[in-house]
């Protein structure tokens, strides 16, 4: 079986290492692999068939795709593989042939295995490289084709908006897949907990590479600019037993974090302070471990007002932080400067796919 996996570009390795440690859980042979066919944001997933005794005692075959769903925190998509094929010349050839190449292959494919004619399905594009199609070309090829084939065993149905079974069809150079969206339209990092949203908010998976990248030990921990609290509250949902702080300057975003760590049944193992991060020592005395989403862009009224502001909170959390602090922005210059003002020292740094843009992300101690 091979699965093609989607996460944030940049947090490839993190993926690939809580992918490692689901799947040894499994005990069945598995192979993964960062970026393939030179995409990132993806992985590649091949593994033999897993098992398990249900409660009468009766040997199950366990699926991998559910699995990975229901318990990554680094995921967006899981797609299992139909098929795939090397189409040599595509990338140079004529529209017309290389669609009618892609629907003689797509029109061979047991489909009618994935999706009932009773079930609306959909199709969703993708495609890198130069090409002479366009993905909404490959979307309505392979659409007619998977249509009729399906007219064999019945009327099937197209549901662009609200499918039940979602085709993905990617080409990438001469590499064309098909596959199922096992996971649907909403991608893995829509957290259900989320009743209410920072106008910037920080992805749920990129929140965990956050959290992963921090290693927190069990010491207090605190996010200083939580907004809506996806970092705390997904660590909470990791069974986090030290001390957990969520310090925001505004009371609105601090009731909507309340808010969203009560629907997700953590409220109780965190701590929520109204108060400023550069005055970061008046309400805490020590931490080990400080990871945020520090305010930029889109987030602040000024950008004028960034460096201020690093310079302030780093003079602040220099009092306080005894381990690692973990933070992500897009202000190289100003966060950097602030860092050595204060004599933090960069461990790691990395750039993280958020929001169309990609992110610095550095680890200090």
């Amino acid at each position: 079986m091979r699965l093609l996996l989607t996460t944030s570009q940049g947090i490839e390795d993190l993926a690939a290492r809580e992918i490692t440690s689901l799947m040894e859980g499994l005990g069945v042979p598995f192979r993964v692999e960062e970026k393939p066919l030179g995409v990132e944001g993806r992985l590649l997933l091949e593994a033999g068939e897993a098992y398990y005794t249900d409660e009468k005692g009766r040997k199950r075959e366990l699926s991998i795709a559910t699995y990975l769903n229901e318990n990554s925190r680094l995921l967006h998509r899981v797609i299992q593989e139909i098929a795939r094929e090397r189409f040599e010349g595509i990338e140079e050839e004529e529209p017309e042939t290389a669609l009618r190449r892609i629907e003689d292959f797509v029109s061979g494919l047991p489909v009618e295995r994935y999706v009932k004619t009773s079930e609306p399905f959909a199709v969703r594009p993708f495609r890198k490289g130069e090409h002479r199609i366009t993905s909404l070309d490959i979307s309505r090829t392979v659409g007619k084709a998977i249509f009729e084939r399906l007219e064999r065993f019945g009327t099937p149905k197209v549901n662009l908006d609200h499918p039940a079974v979602i085709f993905r069809a990617e080409l990438v150079g001469d590499v064309f897949f098909v596959g199922i969206d096992t996971t649907g339209d909403s991608s893995l990092h829509k957290r259900p907990w989320r009743v209410y949203d920072h106008p910037a908010h920080l992805k749920a998976s990129i929140a965990n590479a956050l959290i992963e990248l921090a290693e927190p030990d069990g010491g207090p921990f605190m996010d200083p600019f939580c907004g809506s609290g996806t970092i705390p509250i997904e660590l909470a949902l990791r069974g986090y037993q030290g001390r957990i702080i969520c310090l925001e300057k505004y009371r609105r975003h601090l009731r909507g974090a309340e808010m969203n760590a009560l629907v997700a049944g953590v409220h109780d193992r965190m701590e929520f302070v109204l108060g400023d991060a550069t005055r970061l020592s008046e309400y805490v005395e020590s931490v080990d471990f400080a990871v945020s989403n520090l305010p930029y862009g889109l987030k602040i009224g000024r950008k004028s007002m960034i460096p201020g502001l690093y310079r302030g909170f780093f003079s602040e959390l220099a009092k306080v932080l005894e381990k690692r602090g973990v933070f992500i922005t897009t202000e190289k210059r100003a966060i950097e400067e602030a860092i050595a003002e204060n004599g933090f020292e960069i461990a790691h740094h990395r750039l993280i796919g958020h929001g169309g843009l990609m992110v610095h992300t550095y680890v200090v101690k």
